[in-house]
C-alpha cells in the first residue's frame, strides 16, 4: 500500500513512520508513505497558504490553491481515495479500517488553523473524525487512523505481531494477557494458561472477551451475535 499525507507539519511523522513496525514495513516493501508540505506548492511568494476567513472571525483559513494544487500533484502518481481528517467526517472505527486497508493506494489531508477553503473539498473523496472532541490539526488525528489501517495490511505485521486476536477484531474486546513471573505481588496467572491445554485456552479467552466487552462497552455487546457456543460459555459462570 503508498500512503501519502498532506500536512503543513511533515516532520510530526517521521517518529512514527521510522520506527517499530512501519519502519519494518517499509524495508519489506509491504506499504511506502510519504509526506508532502502544502508550502511547495503555495504561489505564494513567501509560501503562505492561509489568510483571513470572509466574513470574519477567529483564526486563519486555508487557502484552496495550495491544497488542491498538492492533492491534484499526488494523483499524478497516487489514484487513492482523498481522505480529509475533520470533525465533519464519520467517526473511525476498526469496520472502517478494515475496508480501507483494501486499498492500494490512500491520500491523506490534515487541514490546520480553522480548517481548509471549502471550495477544496471538491478534491475529497472522504472524511473522517475520531471523535467529538478538537485537536489542534489533522496531523494527530491521521497518525492513529493511518496506524490502525497498516496493521491490517498483509505483510506489516508478522506472525508474533497478529492482529487476529486483538480488540475490535471480532467486535469484541481483547482478553487479559500475562506474561512472567507466573506470580506478582501474590497474584497468579489463570491456571488454564498453565494448562496448556488449547482448547479450554481459546474458550476461557473468548468468555473473558465477552464478560469484559458487556461490561465496559454495552454499546458493543448488543450488536454481538451470539453463537450456542457463547451462549454456553456464558452459562456456565451463572
Amino acid at each position: 500500500m503508498k500512503i501519502d499525507v498532506l500536512t503543513l507539519f511533515p516532520e510530526m511523522f517521521s517518529g512514527v513512520f521510522n520506527d517499530s513496525i512501519l519502519k519494518r514495513a517499509q524495508e519489506r516493501g509491504a506499504v511506502e508513505l510519504n509526506t508532502v508540505n502544502f508550502r511547495d506548492f503555495s504561489t505564494n511568494k513567501h509560501k503562505k497558504v492561509d489568510d483571513y476567513p470572509y466574513g470574519g472571525g477567529a483564526g486563519m483559513v486555508m487557502a484552496a490553491q495550495p491544497v488542491v494544487d498538492s492533492i491534484r500533484a499526488c494523483k499524478e502518481k497516487n489514484n487513492g481515495k482523498v481522505i480529509f481528517l475533520g470533525p465533519k467526517g464519520k467517526t473511525f472505527n476498526q469496520e472502517m479500517a478494515e475496508e480501507l486497508s483494501k486499498e492500494e493506494n490512500l491520500i491523506f489531508l490534515c487541514g490546520h488553523y480553522e480548517g481548509i477553503d471549502e471550495r477544496a473539498f471538491k478534491e475529497v473523496d472522504m472524511e473522517i473524525s475520531l471523535g467529538d472532541f478538537v485537536l489542534t490539526g489533522g496531523e494527530m488525528a491521521a497518525i492513529p487512523v493511518i496506524d490502525s489501517i497498516l496493521r491490517l495490511v498483509p505483510g506489516v505485521l508478522n506472525k508474533s505481531e497478529s492482529h487476529e486476536d486483538e480488540s475490535f477484531s471480532e467486535g469484541l474486546l481483547e482478553y487479559p494477557q500475562y506474561t512472567r513471573p507466573e506470580v506478582f505481588e501474590g497474584e497468579s496467572v489463570p491456571s488454564v494458561l498453565l494448562s496448556g491445554h488449547h482448547e479450554n485456552i481459546r474458550k476461557w479467552r473468548r468468555l473473558q472477551s465477552l464478560e469484559i466487552t458487556k461490561k465496559r462497552r454495552p454499546d458493543l455487546y448488543k450488536d454481538i451475535i451470539l453463537t450456542k457456543e457463547d451462549k454456553k460459555l456464558l452459562n456456565s459462570k451463572k
